[in-house]
């Protein structure tokens, strides 16, 4: 507990037996409830816990089947709310998470400057130096995406997995709805933005003991892909076309609009002059350029208002909670 506020930590397991014990014996007592859910661990990590771990405040937690880790983190969610916790974080029981980081986390929620905490491994130079090379190409890859899915631009490393969350807002998700496997970050941002949560990095430095990750990278690509390109449309729809219409909406209208009449009428007649060896009119080359210049401009101003949207103050609660309508 801290300041009377009640702290609930959530961890995932699959895979973690070796590992599981020594993540809950550096969790400190700030903290007042500890949810180990058991996702159909095929080395029974759940039963590991219970037969070797005399922590009052453990309760495990479990899926008879393998649903991934988003739902297991669902699970532990809605624990943390039938108990009336304040703030729930969560931490990945294979050990690179540092459980003495979780005031840093729950700071900034107590505090009311935020709603939703998560970690940023990218903060300090200095902790790049442990990381694989193929883990930094990938999240300034995957944070790009997300930060145009969620419209979360002002946060980076996605799917760092180290978060923390208001209780409270968790009633207003639809749970159900949020991706049961590794998107689950990258949702949990997109829904977030919906409810006008306020997001903050929190700096952080992952340990890199050779384990073994169950991720895969060549099978989450196009999933990852996918979810974005849906959240993405659905955020553009949901802000600027459903809850308001504004001079932004028409920028990227418009904007796009312009840029694909621009490309396709020059790139055609390109191609005529280029087949014809007739070099285009000045008139053909103005109104292609122009449609360009106008689409572009126009879009940039767009991303402009887009980037200035992100959200700035706590969430207030609403009038209906989003997870009874869903999305």
């Amino acid at each position: 507990m801290i300041d009377g506020r009640r702290i609930a930590v959530v961890i995932p397991c699959y895979r973690v037996r070796d590992r599981i014990l020594g993540v809950l014996a550096r969790i400190g007592p700030e903290v007042d409830a500890i949810y180990v859910v058991d996702d159909g661990c095929p080395d029974q990590a759940g039963r590991h816990v219970e037969d070797n771990c005399r922590d009052a405040r453990i309760r495990v937690i479990r899926h008879e089947q393998n649903q991934g880790v988003g739902a297991a983190t669902m699970t532990g969610y809605r624990a943390a709310v039938a108990d009336a916790m304040d703030v729930a974080v969560k931490i990945d029981g294979d050990g690179q998470m540092d459980p003495a980081l979780i005031r840093n986390f729950v700071a900034p929620i107590l505090d009311g400057r935020a709603d939703y905490t998560k970690g940023n491994r990218f903060y300090d130079p200095e902790d790049l130096k442990g990381m694989p090379a193929i883990r930094l190409v990938g999240n300034a890859v995957l944070s790009f995406m997300s930060k145009a899915s969620s419209g979360y631009w002002n946060i980076f490393d996605p799917t760092n997995g180290y978060t923390a969350i208001r209780v409270p807002v968790i009633e207003y998700l639809p749970l159900d709805k949020i991706s049961r496997r590794y998107f689950v970050e990258n949702d949990l941002l997109f829904r977030l933005n919906l409810l006008r949560c306020r997001v903050l990095d929190i700096p952080m430095t992952a340990v890199y003991a050779g384990e073994k990750s169950n991720l895969r990278i060549g099978a989450i690509v196009l999933p990852f892909l996918a979810g974005h390109v849906r959240n993405f449309s659905k955020r553009i729809a949901y802000n600027y076309f459903l809850r308001d219409f504004s001079v932004a909406s028409l920028e990227m209208v418009v904007g796009l609009v312009a840029t694909t009449f621009g490309v396709v009428f020059s790139g055609y007649h390109w191609m005529q002059s280029n087949a014809t060896q007739i070099p285009a009119t000045c008139g053909t080359v103005m109104v292609g350029g122009l449609s360009l210049i106008v689409g572009i401009v126009l879009l940039l101003s767009w991303i402009n208002f887009d980037v200035n949207s992100v959200p700035r103050e706590a969430f207030r609660p609403l009038t209906r909670k989003v997870a009874e309508g869903g999305h």
